[in-house]
């Protein structure tokens, strides 16, 4: 072989990236809102990375009065409340609540909940 002639390329070629989609369920873990509560097209459907970082850049109207009015999934109740997971749990609470039930908790704390804001800040 001489150095005029052209030798073909054999080597594999790298293939095209493919989406990654995730479940409804993961989608609403990574934006945070309580999965029940989003609309039925939402939860149907498996969401791409991409599709979940638009909707994180850009969230639709429906996912801004989700996040500002709940109900909130319990990850974000108890960390509203200023309490653990597991606090929400002993004290028998809901594993959602609305952005209202959350303030009304606030404003009057009952006793369960002065008490986990103990056991959660020593």
């Amino acid at each position: 072989m001489t150095d005029s002639e052209a030798r073909e390329d054999r080597r594999q070629q790298p293939k095209p990236p493919k989406p990654q989609y995730l479940s409804a369920q993961s989608a609403a873990k990574k934006l945070g809102i309580y999965l029940p509560a989003a609309p039925e097209a939402f939860r149907e459907a498996q969401h791409s990375r991409d599709e979940l970082a638009e909707l994180q850049a850009n969230p639709p109207e429906w996912l801004s009065t989700l996040r500002r009015e709940g109900p909130h999934p319990r990850a974000e109740v108890s960390r509203r409340l200023g309490i653990t997971n597991s606090g929400l749990a002993r004290a028998g609470a809901s594993d959602a609540m609305t952005t209202a039930e959350i303030q009304a908790l606030i404003a009057d704390p009952p006793e369960w909940l002065i008490a986990e804001r103990r056991r959660a800040n020593p």
